[in-house]
Protein backbone atom coordinates (compact mmCIF):
# COMPACT_ATOMS: atom_id res chain seq x y z
CA UNK A 1 0.00 0.00 0.00
CA UNK A 2 1.01 3.26 -0.92
CA UNK A 3 2.29 5.68 1.64
CA UNK A 4 -0.56 8.47 2.34
CA UNK A 5 0.67 11.89 1.23
CA UNK A 6 -0.68 15.77 3.43
CA UNK A 7 -1.52 18.20 1.12
CA UNK A 8 -2.07 21.79 1.95
CA UNK A 9 -3.74 22.89 -1.07
CA UNK A 10 -3.77 26.79 -1.65
CA UNK A 11 -6.28 28.29 -4.04
CA UNK A 12 -8.67 25.59 -3.35
CA UNK A 13 -11.73 26.97 -4.80
CA UNK A 14 -10.29 27.58 -7.90
CA UNK A 15 -10.38 25.20 -11.00
CA UNK A 16 -6.61 23.60 -10.25
CA UNK A 17 -7.99 23.31 -6.58
CA UNK A 18 -11.26 22.06 -7.29
CA UNK A 19 -9.63 19.32 -9.64
CA UNK A 20 -7.20 18.35 -6.55
CA UNK A 21 -9.80 17.69 -4.43
CA UNK A 22 -11.58 15.49 -6.94
CA UNK A 23 -8.08 13.33 -7.18
CA UNK A 24 -8.24 13.60 -3.18
CA UNK A 25 -11.28 12.15 -3.38
CA UNK A 26 -11.09 9.33 -5.79
CA UNK A 27 -7.96 8.25 -3.85
CA UNK A 28 -8.40 9.08 -0.56
CA UNK A 29 -6.04 5.96 0.45
CA UNK A 30 -2.98 7.57 -1.20
CA UNK A 31 -3.97 11.46 -0.52
CA UNK A 32 -5.54 13.39 2.77
CA UNK A 33 -5.56 17.05 2.70
CA UNK A 34 -4.75 18.83 6.08
CA UNK A 35 -5.26 22.04 5.13
CA UNK A 36 -6.44 24.28 2.59
CA UNK A 37 -7.15 28.25 1.63
CA UNK A 38 -8.23 30.45 -0.78
CA UNK A 39 -9.19 34.27 -0.83
CA UNK A 40 -12.48 33.85 0.53
CA UNK A 41 -14.87 34.99 -2.61
CA UNK A 42 -16.67 31.27 -2.64
CA UNK A 43 -17.20 31.05 1.17
CA UNK A 44 -19.51 28.36 1.12
CA UNK A 45 -17.54 26.13 -1.07
CA UNK A 46 -14.31 26.59 0.64
CA UNK A 47 -16.49 25.68 4.13
CA UNK A 48 -17.62 22.43 2.11
CA UNK A 49 -14.37 21.62 1.21
CA UNK A 50 -12.97 21.66 5.05
CA UNK A 51 -15.91 19.77 6.67
CA UNK A 52 -15.72 17.43 4.03
CA UNK A 53 -11.97 16.81 3.81
CA UNK A 54 -11.84 17.11 7.83
CA UNK A 55 -9.24 19.70 7.59
CA UNK A 56 -6.73 20.95 10.78
CA UNK A 57 -6.41 24.58 9.45
CA UNK A 58 -8.04 27.30 6.57
CA UNK A 59 -7.01 30.10 5.31
CA UNK A 60 -8.64 33.12 4.38
CA UNK A 61 -6.30 35.68 2.57
CA UNK A 62 -9.61 37.96 2.44
CA UNK A 63 -10.07 39.22 6.31
CA UNK A 64 -13.60 40.55 5.69
CA UNK A 65 -14.34 37.53 4.41
CA UNK A 66 -13.99 35.52 7.55
CA UNK A 67 -16.34 35.81 9.46
CA UNK A 68 -18.91 34.51 6.75
CA UNK A 69 -16.39 31.61 5.95
CA UNK A 70 -16.90 30.76 9.94
CA UNK A 71 -20.57 30.86 9.49
CA UNK A 72 -20.65 29.05 6.95
CA UNK A 73 -18.35 26.28 8.62
CA UNK A 74 -20.93 26.19 11.48
CA UNK A 75 -23.74 25.61 9.10
CA UNK A 76 -21.74 23.00 6.63
CA UNK A 77 -20.34 21.13 9.80
CA UNK A 78 -23.92 20.99 11.58
CA UNK A 79 -25.49 19.02 8.35
CA UNK A 80 -22.72 16.65 8.78
CA UNK A 81 -23.19 16.22 12.31
CA UNK A 82 -20.99 18.25 14.07
CA UNK A 83 -23.62 18.79 16.83
CA UNK A 84 -23.12 15.45 18.08
CA UNK A 85 -19.30 15.29 18.10
CA UNK A 86 -18.87 13.86 14.65
CA UNK A 87 -17.26 17.34 12.92
CA UNK A 88 -14.62 18.95 13.63
CA UNK A 89 -14.20 23.18 12.85
CA UNK A 90 -11.12 23.77 11.65
CA UNK A 91 -8.94 26.64 12.52
CA UNK A 92 -9.54 29.94 11.18
CA UNK A 93 -6.36 31.85 9.96
CA UNK A 94 -6.98 35.23 8.20
CA UNK A 95 -5.38 37.97 6.27
CA UNK A 96 -3.04 39.36 4.33
CA UNK A 97 -0.17 36.43 5.63
CA UNK A 98 -2.83 34.15 5.85
CA UNK A 99 -1.16 31.70 3.09
CA UNK A 100 2.06 31.83 3.91
CA UNK A 101 1.37 31.00 7.15
CA UNK A 102 -0.37 28.24 6.25
CA UNK A 103 2.02 27.22 3.22
CA UNK A 104 4.43 26.01 6.52
CA UNK A 105 1.70 23.83 7.83
CA UNK A 106 3.04 20.20 8.59
CA UNK A 107 2.52 18.76 5.36
CA UNK A 108 4.52 16.31 3.13
CA UNK A 109 3.20 18.51 0.05
CA UNK A 110 1.85 22.03 -0.52
CA UNK A 111 -0.42 22.52 -3.80
CA UNK A 112 -0.17 26.62 -4.66
CA UNK A 113 -2.70 27.02 -7.25
CA UNK A 114 -2.79 30.79 -6.00
CA UNK A 115 -3.36 33.31 -9.03
CA UNK A 116 -0.90 36.07 -9.08
CA UNK A 117 2.42 37.51 -7.51
CA UNK A 118 0.60 36.86 -4.21
CA UNK A 119 1.62 33.33 -4.35
CA UNK A 120 4.98 33.77 -3.94
CA UNK A 121 5.82 34.25 -0.54
CA UNK A 122 3.35 31.03 0.51
CA UNK A 123 5.84 29.26 -1.99
CA UNK A 124 8.96 30.29 -0.58
CA UNK A 125 7.52 29.96 3.09
CA UNK A 126 6.78 26.14 1.75
CA UNK A 127 10.33 25.57 0.24
CA UNK A 128 12.03 27.39 3.88
CA UNK A 129 9.99 24.84 5.79
CA UNK A 130 11.27 21.83 3.67
CA UNK A 131 7.56 21.19 2.01
CA UNK A 132 7.68 19.40 -1.81
CA UNK A 133 6.05 22.17 -3.62
CA UNK A 134 3.39 20.88 -6.58
CA UNK A 135 3.64 24.86 -8.40
CA UNK A 136 0.52 26.31 -10.14
CA UNK A 137 1.36 29.77 -9.51
CA UNK A 138 3.28 30.76 -12.27
CA UNK A 139 4.62 33.76 -10.67
CA UNK A 140 6.18 32.39 -8.17
CA UNK A 141 8.87 31.76 -10.94
CA UNK A 142 8.41 34.45 -13.13
CA UNK A 143 8.38 37.19 -11.12
CA UNK A 144 10.32 35.84 -7.88
CA UNK A 145 12.63 33.45 -10.06
CA UNK A 146 15.95 34.29 -8.38
CA UNK A 147 14.49 34.33 -4.86
CA UNK A 148 13.02 30.41 -5.30
CA UNK A 149 16.30 28.96 -7.21
CA UNK A 150 18.39 30.83 -3.99
CA UNK A 151 16.70 28.40 -1.50
CA UNK A 152 14.73 25.62 -3.48
CA UNK A 153 16.36 22.12 -3.16
CA UNK A 154 16.76 20.05 -5.93
CA UNK A 155 13.64 18.27 -7.15
CA UNK A 156 11.77 19.99 -4.28
CA UNK A 157 9.56 21.81 -6.67
CA UNK A 158 7.05 19.55 -9.29
CA UNK A 159 5.36 21.36 -11.83
CA UNK A 160 1.28 21.64 -12.42
CA UNK A 161 1.74 23.31 -15.57
CA UNK A 162 0.80 20.29 -18.53
CA UNK A 163 3.88 21.67 -20.60
CA UNK A 164 6.46 21.33 -17.77
CA UNK A 165 4.71 18.20 -16.30
CA UNK A 166 5.27 16.96 -19.58
CA UNK A 167 8.92 18.05 -19.57
CA UNK A 168 9.73 16.58 -16.22
CA UNK A 169 8.68 13.21 -17.37
CA UNK A 170 10.37 13.61 -20.46
CA UNK A 171 13.60 14.56 -18.77
CA UNK A 172 13.85 10.95 -16.91
CA UNK A 173 15.41 9.90 -20.05
CA UNK A 174 18.08 11.78 -19.73
CA UNK A 175 19.21 15.24 -18.36
CA UNK A 176 21.65 17.66 -18.18
CA UNK A 177 24.38 17.60 -21.08
CA UNK A 178 21.87 14.91 -22.59
CA UNK A 179 19.75 17.51 -23.55
CA UNK A 180 19.71 19.67 -26.52
CA UNK A 181 16.35 21.37 -26.52
CA UNK A 182 13.30 21.51 -24.62
CA UNK A 183 10.25 21.91 -27.17
CA UNK A 184 6.94 23.84 -25.23
CA UNK A 185 3.80 23.04 -27.63
CA UNK A 186 0.89 25.82 -27.46
CA UNK A 187 -2.70 25.40 -29.37
CA UNK A 188 -1.91 28.46 -31.31
CA UNK A 189 -5.12 29.61 -29.84
CA UNK A 190 -8.05 31.21 -31.82
CA UNK A 191 -6.15 32.90 -33.88
CA UNK A 192 -3.50 30.45 -35.61
CA UNK A 193 -2.74 31.18 -38.88
CA UNK A 194 -3.06 34.81 -38.68
CA UNK A 195 -0.80 37.21 -39.96
CA UNK A 196 -0.22 40.45 -38.02
CA UNK A 197 -2.44 42.60 -40.03
CA UNK A 198 -5.16 40.15 -39.20
CA UNK A 199 -5.22 40.67 -35.93
CA UNK A 200 -5.52 44.23 -35.93
CA UNK A 201 -9.15 44.48 -35.68
CA UNK A 202 -9.42 41.27 -33.11
CA UNK A 203 -12.66 41.89 -30.44
CA UNK A 204 -12.65 40.77 -27.02
CA UNK A 205 -14.74 37.86 -27.86
CA UNK A 206 -12.67 37.00 -30.77
CA UNK A 207 -9.91 36.44 -28.00
CA UNK A 208 -11.80 34.83 -25.76
CA UNK A 209 -12.83 31.97 -27.88
CA UNK A 210 -9.94 29.17 -27.49
CA UNK A 211 -10.56 26.02 -29.56
CA UNK A 212 -9.09 23.62 -26.86
CA UNK A 213 -9.06 24.55 -23.03
CA UNK A 214 -11.96 26.33 -21.01
CA UNK A 215 -9.65 28.76 -19.04
CA UNK A 216 -10.17 31.93 -17.18
CA UNK A 217 -10.52 35.34 -19.27
CA UNK A 218 -6.85 36.13 -18.37
CA UNK A 219 -5.67 33.08 -19.21
CA UNK A 220 -7.34 32.36 -22.14
CA UNK A 221 -6.35 35.99 -23.98
CA UNK A 222 -2.83 35.41 -22.80
CA UNK A 223 -3.35 32.13 -24.94
CA UNK A 224 -4.41 34.10 -27.44
CA UNK A 225 -1.55 36.87 -27.75
CA UNK A 226 0.96 33.87 -26.79
CA UNK A 227 1.84 35.45 -23.51
CA UNK A 228 1.07 32.42 -21.37
CA UNK A 229 3.22 29.74 -23.65
CA UNK A 230 6.19 33.54 -23.15
CA UNK A 231 5.36 32.83 -19.28
CA UNK A 232 6.02 28.91 -19.77
CA UNK A 233 9.55 29.33 -21.46
CA UNK A 234 10.54 31.59 -18.30
CA UNK A 235 9.26 28.84 -16.17
CA UNK A 236 11.00 26.13 -18.07
CA UNK A 237 14.23 28.30 -17.65
CA UNK A 238 13.68 28.51 -13.83
CA UNK A 239 12.63 24.63 -13.47
CA UNK A 240 15.46 23.03 -15.27
CA UNK A 241 17.72 24.91 -15.50
CA UNK A 242 18.10 25.63 -19.46
CA UNK A 243 19.43 28.47 -21.37
CA UNK A 244 17.17 30.59 -23.50
CA UNK A 245 18.67 29.76 -26.54
CA UNK A 246 17.61 25.76 -26.30
CA UNK A 247 13.96 26.72 -25.13
CA UNK A 248 11.31 26.07 -28.10
CA UNK A 249 8.00 27.18 -29.62
CA UNK A 250 6.03 24.83 -31.47
CA UNK A 251 2.10 25.06 -32.56
CA UNK A 252 0.50 22.00 -31.99
CA UNK A 253 -3.11 22.40 -32.52
CA UNK A 254 -4.47 19.20 -31.24
CA UNK A 255 -3.05 19.75 -27.75
CA UNK A 256 -2.23 15.92 -26.90
CA UNK A 257 1.52 16.05 -27.30
CA UNK A 258 1.99 18.46 -23.63
CA UNK A 259 6.02 19.41 -24.68
CA UNK A 260 8.92 17.42 -25.66
CA UNK A 261 12.82 16.96 -25.06
CA UNK A 262 15.35 16.53 -27.92
CA UNK A 263 18.33 14.95 -26.75
CA UNK A 264 22.09 15.38 -27.96
CA UNK A 265 21.55 11.62 -29.88
CA UNK A 266 18.56 13.23 -32.31
CA UNK A 267 16.33 11.31 -30.18
CA UNK A 268 12.71 13.21 -29.13
CA UNK A 269 11.06 12.34 -26.20
CA UNK A 270 7.02 13.31 -26.18
CA UNK A 271 4.44 13.02 -23.21
CA UNK A 272 0.93 12.75 -25.02
CA UNK A 273 -1.99 12.50 -23.48
CA UNK A 274 -5.91 14.21 -23.94
CA UNK A 275 -5.83 17.31 -22.88
CA UNK A 276 -6.90 17.35 -19.03
CA UNK A 277 -5.31 18.72 -16.35
CA UNK A 278 -6.01 15.57 -13.56
CA UNK A 279 -2.97 14.47 -15.15
CA UNK A 280 -0.61 16.65 -14.34
CA UNK A 281 -1.98 17.61 -10.94
CA UNK A 282 -1.85 14.27 -10.06
CA UNK A 283 1.36 13.66 -11.18
CA UNK A 284 2.57 16.82 -9.29
CA UNK A 285 1.13 15.27 -6.41
CA UNK A 286 2.39 11.49 -6.26
CA UNK A 287 5.71 12.84 -8.10
CA UNK A 288 7.40 10.55 -8.71
CA UNK A 289 4.76 8.06 -8.49
CA UNK A 290 1.77 8.19 -10.86
CA UNK A 291 -1.76 7.88 -10.14
CA UNK A 292 -3.88 4.70 -12.03
CA UNK A 293 -6.96 6.24 -14.05
CA UNK A 294 -6.02 9.82 -13.24
CA UNK A 295 -6.95 10.72 -16.67
CA UNK A 296 -8.10 9.11 -19.74
CA UNK A 297 -5.11 7.44 -22.34
CA UNK A 298 -5.01 8.74 -25.94
CA UNK A 299 -6.94 6.26 -27.69
CA UNK A 300 -5.10 4.32 -30.15
CA UNK A 301 -7.74 2.25 -31.66
CA UNK A 302 -9.17 5.49 -33.15
CA UNK A 303 -7.41 7.63 -36.26
CA UNK A 304 -6.19 10.37 -35.58
CA UNK A 305 -3.54 13.34 -37.12
CA UNK A 306 -1.11 15.31 -34.71
CA UNK A 307 0.01 18.33 -36.80
CA UNK A 308 2.84 20.80 -35.46
CA UNK A 309 3.81 24.32 -36.82
CA UNK A 310 6.37 26.81 -36.19
CA UNK A 311 5.27 29.48 -34.26
CA UNK A 312 5.01 33.01 -36.44
CA UNK A 313 7.17 35.31 -33.94
CA UNK A 314 5.99 38.37 -36.63
CA UNK A 315 2.26 38.19 -35.30
CA UNK A 316 3.08 36.77 -32.31
CA UNK A 317 6.10 38.72 -30.76
CA UNK A 318 5.56 38.19 -27.55
CA UNK A 319 7.83 34.67 -27.08
CA UNK A 320 10.65 36.71 -28.80
CA UNK A 321 10.18 39.71 -26.11
CA UNK A 322 9.56 37.07 -23.02
CA UNK A 323 13.24 35.37 -23.94
CA UNK A 324 15.00 38.52 -24.01
CA UNK A 325 13.58 39.86 -20.08
CA UNK A 326 14.31 36.46 -19.14
CA UNK A 327 18.13 36.66 -20.43
CA UNK A 328 18.69 39.95 -18.63
CA UNK A 329 17.19 38.54 -15.63
CA UNK A 330 16.64 40.29 -12.60
CA UNK A 331 13.28 41.18 -12.03
CA UNK A 332 12.74 42.15 -15.77
CA UNK A 333 10.71 39.04 -16.24
CA UNK A 334 8.16 40.32 -13.19
CA UNK A 335 8.35 43.56 -15.29
CA UNK A 336 7.11 41.53 -18.04
CA UNK A 337 4.53 39.84 -16.29
CA UNK A 338 2.88 42.71 -14.73
CA UNK A 339 2.89 45.15 -17.71
CA UNK A 340 1.10 42.45 -19.48
CA UNK A 341 -1.87 42.24 -16.73
CA UNK A 342 -2.19 45.42 -16.94
CA UNK A 343 -2.53 45.86 -20.67
CA UNK A 344 -4.79 42.95 -20.75
CA UNK A 345 -7.55 44.89 -18.17
CA UNK A 346 -7.10 47.33 -20.41
CA UNK A 347 -8.03 45.51 -23.75
CA UNK A 348 -10.64 44.03 -21.47
CA UNK A 349 -11.93 47.30 -20.96
CA UNK A 350 -11.57 48.37 -24.51
CA UNK A 351 -9.20 51.02 -23.85
CA UNK A 352 -6.58 48.99 -25.58
CA UNK A 353 -7.17 47.00 -29.22
CA UNK A 354 -5.29 43.48 -29.29
CA UNK A 355 -2.30 44.06 -30.83
CA UNK A 356 -1.17 46.80 -27.82
CA UNK A 357 -1.35 43.90 -25.42
CA UNK A 358 2.20 43.26 -26.48
CA UNK A 359 3.37 46.33 -27.93
CA UNK A 360 2.52 47.74 -24.58
CA UNK A 361 4.61 45.06 -22.82
CA UNK A 362 7.54 45.94 -25.19
CA UNK A 363 7.55 49.21 -24.28
CA UNK A 364 7.74 48.85 -20.42
CA UNK A 365 10.45 46.82 -20.52
CA UNK A 366 12.21 49.37 -23.26
CA UNK A 367 11.36 52.26 -20.17
CA UNK A 368 12.51 49.63 -17.36
CA UNK A 369 15.07 51.49 -15.33
CA UNK A 370 17.95 49.40 -13.89
CA UNK A 371 16.75 47.73 -11.50
CA UNK A 372 19.36 45.63 -9.32
CA UNK A 373 19.32 41.91 -8.64
CA UNK A 374 16.01 40.81 -6.09
CA UNK A 375 16.93 40.41 -2.73
CA UNK A 376 13.60 40.61 -0.86
CA UNK A 377 9.66 40.28 -2.51
CA UNK A 378 9.46 43.73 -1.84
CA UNK A 379 11.55 44.10 -4.44
CA UNK A 380 9.59 42.17 -6.83
CA UNK A 381 6.51 44.29 -5.86
CA UNK A 382 8.33 47.31 -6.08
CA UNK A 383 9.33 46.54 -10.15
CA UNK A 384 5.95 44.75 -10.50
CA UNK A 385 4.15 48.14 -9.30
CA UNK A 386 6.64 50.23 -11.20
CA UNK A 387 5.29 47.98 -14.75
CA UNK A 388 2.02 48.36 -13.78
CA UNK A 389 2.04 52.42 -13.26
CA UNK A 390 4.17 52.76 -16.24
CA UNK A 391 1.78 50.47 -18.10
CA UNK A 392 -1.52 53.10 -17.38
CA UNK A 393 0.58 55.56 -18.43
CA UNK A 394 1.46 54.13 -22.01
CA UNK A 395 -2.54 52.79 -22.12
CA UNK A 396 -3.48 56.52 -21.16
CA UNK A 397 -1.29 58.65 -23.69
CA UNK A 398 -2.28 56.33 -26.77
CA UNK A 399 -5.86 56.47 -25.78
CA UNK A 400 -5.32 60.46 -25.88
CA UNK A 401 -3.79 60.51 -29.00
Amino acid sequence: MTDQREIVLLGSTGSIGTQAIDIVRADPDRFRVAALGAGGSRPALLAEQAVELEVEAVAVADATAVEDVQLRLFAAATKRGWSTGDTRIPKIIGGRSAMTELAAWPADTVLNAMDGSIGLEPTLAALKAGRRVALANKESLVAGGPLVREIAEPGQITPVDSEHSALAQCLRSGAGDRVAKLVLTASGGPFRGRTRDRLADVTLDDALAHPTWDMGPVVTINSATMVNKSLEIIEAHELFGVDYDRLEVVVHPQSVVHSMVEFTDGSTIAQASPPDMRLPISHALAWPDRVPGAAAPVDWTRACDWHFEPLDHTAFPAVELAKAAGRAGGVLPAVYNAANEEAVAAFRGARLPFLGIVDTVAAVLEAAPEFGPPGSVADVLEAENWARSSARQIVLDASER
